[in-house]
């Protein structure tokens, strides 16, 4: 698997693992999260299917999974990101380890948080679906974790928005809906990291 980091690690304390949405790279999505302090190492895994955005070349994108094989790729891509977790804690141990999905990247980080969720300290699913093959009814109230969502979020409507937002809540994930659209705000998870910290 495929994988960058960001920060030093040697002054950092806390891990966070960022998995990007459908059709972005890693060594771009990663970028997004450079604001953050020393005391932070970034891991950004990259989904393993690898495709032209347009046509059949220019610019490559990356994706967790499709309707192909997909029970495979859950099972694959949660044991390739155990595997390369275990590898980077056998490097270096850290305080806390949070969790962040994005968009498509969001049900792959709650497949994984829901296989082992005592591993992590926190969970972010960030613009993201519930996977609909968790069950929800089973998992416990947990102040932990987040869902953050921009209220411009150009793939919700409104109604989808307060939907959504209305069935994370009910599952136990505090709620953050910002002022802002489909991507990673930095005001925001500043915000949010700061409460967690």
């Amino acid at each position: 698997m495929r994988y960058y980091t960001l920060g030093n690690v040697e002054k950092a304390d806390t891990l966070l693992i960022a998995l990007h949405g459908f059709g972005q790279l890693s060594k771009f999505f990663i970028k997004k999260f450079d604001f953050l302090p020393e005391n932070y190492l970034i891991l950004a895994p990259e989904g393993m299917h690898r495709f032209y955005l347009q046509g059949n070349n220019g610019r490559v994108g990356a994706s967790w999974m499709t309707k192909e094989a997909r029970e495979l790729d859950i099972e694959e891509n949660t044991i390739a990101l155990k595997m390369l977790l275990e590898k980077v804690k056998n490097e270096k141990q850290f305080s806390k380890i949070i969790l962040l999905g994005f968009s498509q990247g969001g049900a792959t980080a709650a497949r994984w948080y829901f296989s082992n969720a005592a591993q992590f300290n926190h969970l972010i699913l960030w613009a993201s679906v519930f996977p609909p093959d968790l069950e929800k009814p089973a998992l416990e109230i947990n102040c932990k974790n987040y869902f953050v969502l921009g209220d411009q979020d150009e793939y919700y409507s409104e109604v989808q928005q307060l939907s959504e937002i209305a069935a994370y809540k009910e599952i136990g994930f505090n709620t953050i809906h910002f002022e802002g659209k489909h991507d990673i705000q930095q005001a925001t998870l500043s915000e949010l990291l700061i409460k967690i910290r």
